[in-house]
């Protein structure tokens, strides 16, 4: 496909499928186990309607909004993805400077391919760290030091990964990093390399490093260890919530892990409006997950989150064009947004409100409760 005719992100899978190794594609592509999740992700959104108003003078949109006191260009965010460079061989260093030209948030994975001190290289940029907690609390106290140093302003603790996932994929394909990639920012630790195993590389990692035993009070201790914004990543439920808020973490992000963890839990969307009343506007609320077009943005927002983070359009976008694929990716769902917002009668993001969608459990409350058949 000719990307100059690309109208929308998920044509842009359609490319990076074709460029891609299949190893590397089904990883960044498959859910876990039946993928029922991964699907639920995008059909969860689409059951979702518009209720927009009319005859309000849309001649300006603006989109801009603040997240933790960052003002940026519009609630859309990038969500860490690991490994980057298999995408491209600029990798996350791509996708810094796409980002930054948009003026919104990346999140570095832990996992990336370029280290959180190439990333602050590239320039001035919002960025945030996405965190996993090793086994050895000397490296993550090394890591969350290290970013802080390279200028991140926020720590995205992953909370939903003390073991990976089964994703069929990567055990069928033996997924691991391709060796002439490391996982850079564990490279001077003996923790950067990834041995290819009988199954999935990657769950052999996780096994080995990951610490099962992670629970609220290691939250209180990454507290005294930085000054940084933690933001609790992986929360779907309100019991959650209410602890998350306890542990005084500065925000939440509504995520199930791209659909790669828990098969079977709830869409990010369906399960965002629960986390958004538990909170309680304490703390803002973020969805990470299946977010596809401007309108999902619409919809997430509508349902009380502050912004979206979206993850795979943006390593479809580096796959097929590096930095300019994933500046398009970012103008697309801009673009969508901005348009959604008009059509529905916002003229800025505090004008979205609960009031522009109707879920599909307020459609069948509409009903009926008895229904009459008649007889032929």
């Amino acid at each position: 496909m000719d990307t100059s005719m690309i109208t929308n992100v998920c044509e842009y899978e359609e490319v990076a499928k074709k460029k891609l190794p299949k190893m590397v594609y089904d990883y960044y592509a498959s859910g876990a186990e039946d993928q029922w999740t991964l699907q639920e992700n995008r059909h969860a959104f689409e059951r979702i309607r518009f209720r927009p108003r009319i005859l309000i003078d849309v001649t300006k949109v603006d989109t801009s909004t603040t997240v933790l006191g960052h003002k940026i260009s519009m609630p859309i965010m990038v969500a860490p993805t690991a490994m980057q460079r298999m995408a491209h061989p600029e990798g996350e260093l791509a996708t810094a400077r796409a980002v930054a030209s948009h003026n919104t948030i990346m999140t570095l994975s832990s996992w990336a391919t370029s280290s959180v001190e190439e990333v602050a290289s590239v320039g001035p940029g919002i960025r945030f760290f996405q965190l996993y907690v090793y086994k050895d609390r000397n490296v993550v106290a090394q890591l969350v030091r290290r970013a802080e140093r390279a200028g991140f302003s926020a720590i995205a603790l992953t909370v939903d990964t003390p073991i990976l996932g089964r994703r069929e994929a990567d055990i069928k394909n033996r997924f691991a990093l391709p060796p002439h990639l490391t996982l850079k920012n564990f490279e001077g630790l003996d923790l950067g390399q990834m041995e290819k195993t009988q199954d999935s590389g990657l769950a052999s990692y996780v096994a080995g490093q990951i610490d099962r035993s992670l629970s609220w009070k290691d939250v209180k201790w990454l507290q005294s260890i930085t000054s940084m914004p933690i933001l609790v990543k992986g929360v779907i439920t309100a019991e959650d919530t209410h602890l998350a808020i306890q542990c005084g973490c500065a925000g939440i992000i509504v995520s199930n892990h791209g659909a790669r963890q828990l098969d079977y839990v709830p869409a990010t969307i369906s399960a965002l409006e629960e986390v958004v009343k538990a909170a309680g506007g304490r703390v803002p609320v973020f969805l990470d997950g299946g977010v596809r077009r401007g309108t999902d943005a619409l919809k997430a927002l509508a349902l009380g989150a502050t912004g979206v983070f979206v993850g795979r359009p943006v390593l479809w976008g580096l796959a097929s064009e590096g930095e300019a694929g994933v500046k398009k990716i970012l103008q697309l769902l801009r673009d969508e947004f901005t348009l959604a917002m008009a059509l529905a009668g916002a003229t800025k993001v505090s004008e979205i409100t609960r009031a522009h969608v109707q879920t599909e459990q307020e459609r069948m409350s509409q009903l009926p409760s008895t229904i009459t058949y008649s007889r032929l």
